[in-house]
């Protein structure tokens, strides 16, 4: 792995292993509502990429493949040989192309709020999102996306937390913010999807535009051993709204699995 980076991590609970991977713009402390139902269950290990929180940044551009050598350096710094992995958006796509290179490694997997199968029209959309942010500028078109992250009662009584994710998408460095996007809408997992083996947690919002129950059904489909869950009424900020409802899934699967 030539190159790799030696993200910032942070573990804590008691149990098995558990990795969890953010997406986008975001950080390990996306995961902080899911973490008092997680803990008492596995020891999880949250880390920040490339770039984000409090982990360095990169030199020039990286892919997803770089992506995965972090989580794998990650993983040989925490000593746990065999684990449990879930991530969120772009991290849905992590986690999936992680197993695939290290089988060996993955217990099960927890793939949420991500995307494959997308139609022309679906990357048509998420491209056009990309070029908006590359052309006007992040700040200009971050606005817009509110709606497509939060349901209107999370916005009404949570403003606080909508507020604080646009500013953790603002801090974030500009040119790893777009390259990690780029990543993510030009990641097309059905070509291998078949090939991971790990039995993994399909989950996504009933009104999550990009990453909807459409594409999460093929997903599942596409899985030789998976499980899906629609979680009715949420958008894609399923962690930020409803971490704890996320995290008993994962407990009640991988407790179904261990049965």
């Amino acid at each position: 792995m030539t190159d790799v980076i030696d993200c910032e991590f942070s573990v804590e609970g008691a149990g098995p292993p558990l990795f969890l991977i953010h997406g986008i713009g975001a950080a390990r402390d996306t995961w902080r509502k899911a973490l008092p139902v997680l803990t008492p269950h596995f020891t999880v290990v949250t880390y920040d990429l490339r770039g984000h929180g409090a982990s360095p940044l990169p030199k020039g551009e990286f892919g997803l493949d770089e992506l995965v050598n972090d989580l794998e350096r990650v993983r040989e710094r925490t000593g746990f040989e065999t684990a449990h992995f879930a991530g969120h958006s772009l991290g849905g796509m992590i986690g999936p192309a992680y197993a695939r290179r290290f089988p060996e490694r993955v217990l099960s997997l927890g793939l949420f709020s991500t995307a494959a199968f997308r139609t022309q029209d679906d990357c048509t959309k998420v491209w056009a999102v990309v070029k908006a942010m590359e052309e006007k500028g992040i700040p200009q078109v971050l606005g817009t996306l509110t709606d497509r992250w939060f349901t209107d009662g999370f916005i009404a009584e949570h403003g606080d937390v909508v507020e604080r994710r646009l500013a953790q998408v603002i801090g974030t460095n500009a040119e790893v913010f777009l390259n990690v996007f780029r990543i993510y809408a030009g990641t097309e997992m059905s070509p291998w999807l078949h090939e991971v083996m790990a039995p993994s947690l399909v989950l996504t919002g009933e009104n999550d535009g990009g990453c909807n129950p459409r594409l999460n059904r093929l997903i599942d489909a596409a899985l030789p051993h998976s499980m899906l869950v629609i979680l009715e009424g949420y958008k894609h900020s399923l962690l930020l709204e409803a971490g704890d409802v996320v995290a008993r899934h994962i407990v009640e699967f991988v407790q179904r699995l261990e049965a």
